[in-house]
Formats: structure tokens, C-alpha cells, sequence
């Protein structure tokens, strides 16, 4: 048991750095596109479960830590197991301690990934429409503009060949956006 309360602790310790409260949307998708750890369904399930059991607080569409995890180190490489997840154990039956301190390396493995300006496709006549789209995607998901660039900088640099105005589009059908919409505020007179 111990051993499935190390996992869940590791796994807050990582989903809460640096902040104490969390969208649940946004934990959601940390979970099952940031993280991987669980598939897009079973996300949810997961927040439920941990809140359920102890770990999590909800109030008002954000979750909160329930537990204190100053003591937890995580390994580098660490991944947990799913079904600690899904199905965590009770917070209470796991008492807090210290978890295999490890220092983090001294040097970085791989250099640092500059973050994505988004540049404009000279040649793609739908690269003069990006503000437009940004406009229309920021008024119809109610996200700040910089919200959407931040987003969309993201898609940029995981799937590196994407345009700019399609990274927005992306960002738009995560949004649960009407994409005919999107096509209309895209279209090339």
C-alpha cells in the first residue's frame, strides 16, 4: 500500500508544482495529454477518484491539494502506474514521508527548445487571416488572447510543421469550438 501512496503522492507532486489549485479541465488534460499517465476517458475518472478518496478538494471548478507533499521527491524518468491512479488508495491510510530523495542531474540532458515565434507563411494566403481567427476563437472560448498564442505555441512545437493558423484551429476544436465556424473565419475570398 505503501507503495501505491508513493505513486500518488509523485504524481501531485508533479501535477502541482508551482501552484496549489488547478482547473479541473486543465488537470484533466495534464493527466491524459501533458502526462500520458491515463488515456482522454480515464482522466475524470481519475480526479473523481481522488477527490473521493481524500487527495484532491473541488470548490468552485478548482481542485486543490487535500494532502501536504513538501517531503516528496520524484526520480527522474518516474511514471506511475495507471491503476494507482484510477483507483488510488484512501489519502489517510497513506502516511506522508520522505520518498528515495534523488538530486536532480547537474546538467541538462538535451538543450532547452526555444519557444516558437508564430511566423507568417508568406505563401499561404489563410496566414493573413491568423488574427482574425484569434480574434474570433478568444470571443467564441472566452480564453485571453495570450492564452490562445501560449496554446498555440505548444501545438507549433510538438508538431513542428504546423501553421500557425492551423496550431489556433487546433486549439479551437480543444475548445469544443463549432469548426464551421472556424472554416468560415478561415475562408480565402
Amino acid at each position: 500500500m505503501a507503495e501505491a501512496a508513493d505513486d500518488v503522492h509523485r504524481a501531485l507532486t508533479i501535477l502541482f508544482r508551482g501552484t496549489d489549485a488547478l482547473n479541473r479541465l486543465d488537470l484533466e488534460r495534464m493527466l491524459s495529454f501533458d502526462m500520458e499517465w491515463v488515456g482522454p476517458s480515464e482522466a475524470e475518472q481519475v480526479v473523481d477518484a481522488l477527490v473521493a478518496q481524500g487527495w484532491l478538494n473541488e470548490k468552485e471548478g478548482l481542485v486543490h491539494l487535500a494532502v501536504t507533499l513538501s517531503q516528496i521527491s520524484v526520480p527522474f524518468g518516474w511514471i506511475p502506474r495507471p491503476l494507482r491512479l484510477v483507483q488510488p488508495v484512501p489519502a489517510q491510510a497513506a502516511p506522508v514521508q520522505a520518498v528515495h530523495q534523488v538530486s536532480p542531474p547537474t546538467t541538462p540532458l538535451v538543450s532547452p527548445v526555444a519557444r516558437p515565434s508564430l511566423p507568417t507563411v508568406s505563401g499561404d494566403p489563410r496566414a493573413k487571416l491568423t488574427q482574425r481567427l484569434i480574434r474570433f476563437i478568444a470571443r467564441q472560448s472566452g480564453l485571453e488572447t495570450d492564452e490562445l498564442t501560449r496554446r498555440a505555441e505548444r501545438k507549433m512545437s510538438t508538431f513542428q510543421l504546423v501553421t500557425p493558423w492551423l496550431a489556433y484551429a487546433l486549439v479551437a476544436r480543444e475548445q469544443g469550438l463549432d469548426m464551421d465556424g472556424i472554416v468560415e473565419a478561415l475562408a480565402v475570398v
